[in-house]
């Protein structure tokens, strides 16, 4: 079996090979085609949608309401957590985060983000007591 060779490269690294291709916004055949078919259609589409929703039509009513008020990604939450000085502390609200959610206070996802956070403060902590525990070894010797 003999190997074959690559020919050279025509273009080099970083080079387009089409440096007057398609420029940036622009759009493709089938979004103008249907924008051009919209066009002085918008309001009467608004229209017909909204008397749907008004009419009981719940896919249009989800539509609308989708794009007026976004779903939120996150709310705020209040939670008592004690001082985190010590690993037993972080234990310690690790367990009213736990407790929180076994009550339905709050969101599993929500625990998770403020577990993260117990957490950090955690390892910083352990990060912070190993730098004084190896700087009072140097200093030791």
């Amino acid at each position: 079996m003999t190997e074959r060779k690559r020919s050279p490269a025509i273009f080099k690294p970083g080079q387009s090979g089409n440096p007057a291709g398609k420029p940036k916004g622009a759009r493709n055949h089938a979004t103008r085609a249907l924008l051009q078919l919209m066009e002085g259609e918008a309001e009467g589409i608004t229209r017909a949608m909204v008397d749907a929703a008004k009419g009981g039509d719940m896919a249009a009513a989800r539509f609308i309401l989708d794009k007026l008020v976004p779903a939120a990604k996150e709310r705020p939450v209040s939670l008592e957590l004690p001082n985190i000085d010590t690993a037993a502390d972080a234990a310690g609200a690790q367990n009213v985060i736990l407790q929180a959610v076994a009550k339905g206070e709050l969101l599993p996802g929500e625990a998770n983000v403020i577990s993260g956070i117990v957490e950090s403060r955690r390892k910083a902590m352990e990060t912070e007591d190993l730098e004084r525990r190896i700087a009072a070894l140097e200093n030791s010797k």
